[in-house]
């Protein structure tokens, strides 16, 4: 199997934002499934200072293709300054469950 799929991960700061941007994800085939994890707490500095907040996270599957487009639109639809925007090789799966994958993130044609 090659490299060419991504697991995204991503954090929310709530069930609005997640299932919008899960969404537009989906609605724009930069995504084939967005999976919502609640109960999430992160703890990370910021600003100089330790903060601690619920959330939730992302897990976005996509195609190694997408990800450079799928990193842009989360940034311009995400409201953190700073998103965590992470993106970790898949290395194995099911060939039906990824195949599914690359149609569901291939463009339209007009």
């Amino acid at each position: 199997m090659t490299n060419d799929y991504r697991l995204m991960l991503c954090t929310c700061p709530n069930r609005e934002t997640a299932i919008a941007l899960a969404r537009a994800l989906v609605a724009e085939h930069l995504a084939a499934c967005v999976s919502l994890l609640p109960g999430v707490t992160s703890v990370y500095r910021w600003e100089g200072r330790v903060e601690e907040d619920d959330e939730l996270l992302l897990l976005i599957k996509t195609t190694a293709e997408r990800t450079n487009d799928l990193t842009e639109r989360l940034r311009q639809l995400h409201p953190y300054d700073v998103p965590e925007i992470i993106a970790v090789p898949i290395t194995e799966g099911l060939e039906e469950y990824l195949s599914w994958v690359a149609a569901c993130t291939t463009e339209p044609k007009p």
